[in-house]
């Protein structure tokens, strides 16, 4: 499986920072220790007695850190063993200092008990969260049909695997079909919008039969979702690719966003497709919309990109110029080919802030 394949170019959901609920790094589980003992070895190398016994209160809170109540226990006991034995000569600390070190360590156990409870509970709903997402938008194969496929997605909210883009490849009784689309919002907000898309769209894969019907049926499920809310204002842009039985024909429908760039010769080539109006507004029946058929060759590739990736702006406030660098991040390997482009674009823009949505297609992967 190959999708949702991002590279850590810039950040990776999966490698997120401490802070952000990852794994403490190994200098915070290091440092307690690494300051109890170079104060044991500097009192005991140095001559003179050194005033230095201040620097071990800090080591219980800072297990609290990276560390369970039992080890931020074992190590506020060595503390309070280093401060009375006399071979460390650290000033003969009277009661209230002793006192004091003992507050803390136990005030550092009973914290780091709860923040022990709390990441594992923050664990589990993660795990929860991330598997019902996955559910949502599941990893596309590497091949369906006669196409080869790779999908690449970055969520703008942090931590989320869904946002407002999604993406699909399907196969049918009328061959294979395609989606990429944008509806509103961002984030898990979107993520009811994007479920309800998705099944419309795999419904209307195996029981519709031209790309018309299926963007006709999306568009129902948008307004019927929004028909019990006056204020939900739900609508998308799309853009659905029926391709025929032998992959030498695409037919294209855009709602309300632009089409694919098709790779052929080392170009990218816009493909003159017409966006009829968006999802959701109810329109599909009255305007139909147009339908585009592009013959396709040997070795040819549709690359889809969301606004994400188009809008990109660098400190300059240029845009990303897609079309232009394409040609020469191509590469014969779909998921290759979306990595590229991927870490390209945040060398161009290394904040993206808006959600990015790739999809490659290789109908006539040389044959």
């Amino acid at each position: 499986m190959s999708s949702v394949h991002v590279r850590p170019a810039r950040r990776d959901p999966e490698l997120r920072g401490w802070l952000r609920g990852a794994p403490p790094p190994v200098w915070a589980r290091v440092l307690p220790s690494a300051l109890l003992a170079g104060v044991c070895l500097a009192e005991l190398i140095s001559p003179e007695p050194l005033d230095i016994g201040f620097l071990l209160g800090a080591i219980p809170p800072l297990a609290v850190l990276a560390h369970g109540p039992v080890v931020t226990a074992v190590l506020g006991a060595l503390v309070v063993v280093v401060l009375t034995v006399p071979v460390f000569n650290l000033n003969d600390p009277g009661s209230t200092d002793l006192l004091t070190v003992c507050f803390v360590s136990v005030l550092s156990v009973l914290l780091s008990y709860v923040r022990s409870r709390r990441d594992a509970q923050l664990v589990t709903e993660r795990a929860v969260a991330e598997a019902a997402q996955r559910a949502v938008v599941p990893p596309l194969p590497d091949r369906v049909g006669p196409v080869r496929c790779a999908g690449l997605y970055r969520a703008a909210q942090s931590g989320t695997l869904v946002g407002g883009d999604f993406f699909d490849v399907r196969a049918g009784p009328y061959g294979v079909r395609a989606v990429m689309g944008d509806v509103q919002g961002h984030g898990l907000s979107a993520v009811a919008t994007v479920a309800s898309l998705l099944g419309a769209f795999r419904e209307a894969v195996l029981d519709q039969p031209d790309p018309e019907a299926v963007a006709a049926r999306l568009d129902r499920r948008l307004a019927v979702d929004s028909a019990g809310d006056p204020h939900a204002e739900l609508f998308a842009t799309a853009v659905l690719l029926d391709f025929s039985a032998d992959a030498r024909v695409v037919r294209i429908v855009a709602c309300g966003q632009a089409g694919p760039l098709l790779l052929r010769d080392g170009r990218a080539v816009e493909l003159d497709v017409e966006p009829c109006t968006p999802l959701g507004l109810g329109l599909a029946e009255a305007v139909p919309p147009r339908v585009v058929s592009v013959p396709l060759r040997a070795g040819d590739r549709l690359f889809l990109a969301s606004d994400g990736v188009t809008e990109a702006r660098d400190a300059q406030g240029i845009f990303y110029p897609l079309a232009e660098r394409l040609p020469g991040l191509a590469a014969e390997d779909p998921v290759a080919l979306a990595e590229r482009v991927w870490s390209d674009l945040v060398r161009h823009c290394p904040d993206v802030q808006d959600d990015v949505t790739m999809l490659v297609l290789a109908p006539r992967d040389g044959t």
